[in-house]
């Protein structure tokens, strides 16, 4: 036998969707690319200048260059660091500019 479940209410008027309070939700947001991108911050900190990072590829477990460069670009947008990137064939490399 199929019940119906009623549906949400805010003040007495149905909603398409259950209502939670803020206080009640996570304020961080754990990507997947944020291991990689913590490690190339961490690895920037040290970095001398007229250096770059050479990371290989094939070390970014299957997540896409594309995806892991936008990861980046948002997390150093979010500490005020510039950072350039270039790639070849083999690997990706990240610099502070």
């Amino acid at each position: 036998m199929l019940t119906l479940m009623k549906s949400p209410r805010l003040d007495g008027v149905p909603t398409n969707f259950t209502v939670v309070p803020l206080d009640s939700l996570s304020k961080n947001r754990k990507g997947k690319h944020r291991l990689i991108v913590s490690k190339i911050l961490s690895d920037l900190e040290k970095l001398p200048s007229g250096s770059a990072l050479r990371i290989p590829r094939n070390s970014l477990s299957g997540q896409k260059l594309v995806n892991v460069r936008s990861a980046l670009n948002r997390a150093t947008r979010a500490l005020d660091l510039r950072v350039c990137t270039s790639t070849d064939d083999e690997n990706f490399y990240v610099w502070k500019t």
